[in-house]
Formats: structure tokens, C-alpha cells, sequence
């Protein structure tokens, strides 16, 4: 089991030299420059009274409400995680649960506002339906996803994170930390944040 142990956190370090980041049009990026291009895409929007929209399922769920509440709280950025249990199980019955993102999003998005859409396989329909309506409603995107190269979420962001595991618990834990990342550096650069550059698409 300890050679177990000790492979498990290898892979987990080698996971973020191994993520890959592409755009729109699939482009590539490297590692450090898309989250910059993040950090400035969430202060610009922000500044102009931009919002972050997090959706995600299960553990993704859990890592959307915990930074849409450091973001608010800590990083002074208005974010807003769909999971409350109410809404939930209030669209999913009264539309059926893929619905559950996107009906929130098609009502209270705005034009200055990021989507922030976490899925580990990247083909949870509710995710792919809730990215797909903050694209007509004109919001930038960020995706955060896994398992297969291929999958339909790395298409619908302006800036898509993939990690390259199949394994829910390394792809959350690469994903969180990400999260944390882009929150803490603009907690700690919030003086040097301020020179708008729109560099991402």
C-alpha cells in the first residue's frame, strides 16, 4: 500500500505539467499564461460588475460552492455556485434535471459575467446545457474537465482546462486546485490587477 500512496500523489504532481489548456477556436495554451489570462478575464468583468456563475455536479458541486463563497468573500468578486439544494430539486422537477443550469443561467446572467463549468468527464448534459446558454447569452466561459481528450465541454469555453486522468478523485482535486489558484493570486495581486488587458477571446 505505500508504493500505492506514493504513486498516488506522483501522478497528482505530475497532473498539472500534464494539463492542458486550449480556446475557442482550440488553440493552445501554456499552463501558467491561461491562468493569467483567467485572473484577468475575472478583473475585468468584475470591475465592470461581472459576476462568476459556477455549475458543476457532485464533488464539482461541492468545488463550486466553496469558491464561489472564497471568491465573494476573500477575493471581493461577486460569484454565484447553482447548487442550492432548493433550485435543484425544484427545476429538475418542474423541467427535469438536465435543465438545472441552464434555466438559472438563461435568468440571472449578465452580459459582464463569466461561467465558471466544472465537470470531471466534461459530457454531464446539465453542464454542457448551462455552458451552451451562457454562450448565447454572450458570457465568457471557463471549463474545467477530464477523462477523455475529446470531450464536448473543452469546446464551449473561452479558455478550457483539461486534465488528462481518468480517476474522479486526482481530476477534482487538479480541478479545486485551479479554483484556488486563480482566487489566491488575485487575492495577493489585487494592487498589480489593475491594468486591463483583454487577451483572451
Amino acid at each position: 500500500m505505500r508504493k500505492d500512496v506514493r504513486e498516488y500523489f506522483l501522478v497528482l504532481e505530475g497532473l498539472f505539467e500534464k494539463t492542458a489548456v486550449t480556446g475557442a477556436n482550440g488553440q493552445a495554451y501554456q499552463f501558467d499564461e491561461a491562468v493569467d489570462m483567467s485572473i484577468r478575464m475575472i478583473v475585468d468583468r468584475a470591475a465592470l460588475g461581472g459576476k462568476l456563475l459556477f455549475i458543476g455536479n457532485g464533488a464539482s458541486a461541492s468545488i463550486s460552492n466553496h469558491m464561489a463563497t472564497d471568491f465573494w468573500k476573500n477575493a471581493g468578486v461577486q460569484a454565484i455556485s447553482f447548487s442550492d439544494s432548493v433550485l435543484l430539486t425544484c427545476v429538475s422537477n418542474d423541467y427535469g434535471y438536465k435543465h438545472v443550469f441552464e434555466k438559472p443561467i438563461e435568468m440571472f446572467a449578465g452580459p459582464q459575467d463569466i461561467l465558471i463549468a466544472i465537470s470531471s468527464s466534461g459530457q454531464s448534459e446539465n453542464i454542457l446545457r448551462g455552458a451552451t446558454a451562457a454562450k448565447q447569452k454572450g458570457l465568457k466561459i471557463i471549463t474545467l474537465s477530464g477523462f477523455d481528450e475529446n470531450n464536448p465541454l473543452r469546446k464551449l469555453g473561452n479558455i478550457n482546462f483539461y486534465v488528462p486522468w481518468s480517476q474522479y478523485g486526482h481530476v477534482e482535486i487538479a480541478h479545486l486546485s485551479i479554483c484556488h489558484c486563480l482566487g489566491d493570486v488575485i487575492i495577493n495581486n489585487k494592487s498589480k490587477l489593475t491594468e486591463k488587458v483583454e487577451c483572451y477571446e
